[in-house]
């Protein structure tokens, strides 16, 4: 009886380590992050007739990543099938990747 509970509290205690968001490693933001180069330029810095990310605030980029894969923005890029490739907490991790660069 005495093991059975010593193994429910172990586990309880995994799990609320597991639950607890770990920051994402930086090499793997970047990574997430290069797929957007194709589009919108390395490290953010887009061409002419792209949409920059660069230095855009972090909550403006979250919360059109979010609008895309709620399907709330027209279908007229590949970005709502983009944003459904990503979790919420991914897409935060890349918005502050883009946040951070300078325009």
């Amino acid at each position: 009886m005495k093991l059975q509970h010593i193994l429910m509290a172990v586990t309880a205690l995994a799990a609320a380590g597991l639950s607890q968001a770990q920051p994402a490693d930086p090499l793997q933001v970047r990574s997430w992050a290069a797929a957007c180069a194709a589009c919108h330029g390395t490290q953010g810095h887009a061409q002419p007739g792209m949409i920059a990310l660069a230095g855009t605030p972090q909550e403006v980029i979250v919360q059109k990543m979010l609008d895309f894969k709620a399907g709330r923005l027209p279908a007229a890029t590949v970005m709502h099938q983009l944003a459904k490739g990503y979790s919420d907490e991914q897409i935060t991790a890349i918005a502050g990747y883009f946040a951070a660069q300078k325009k």
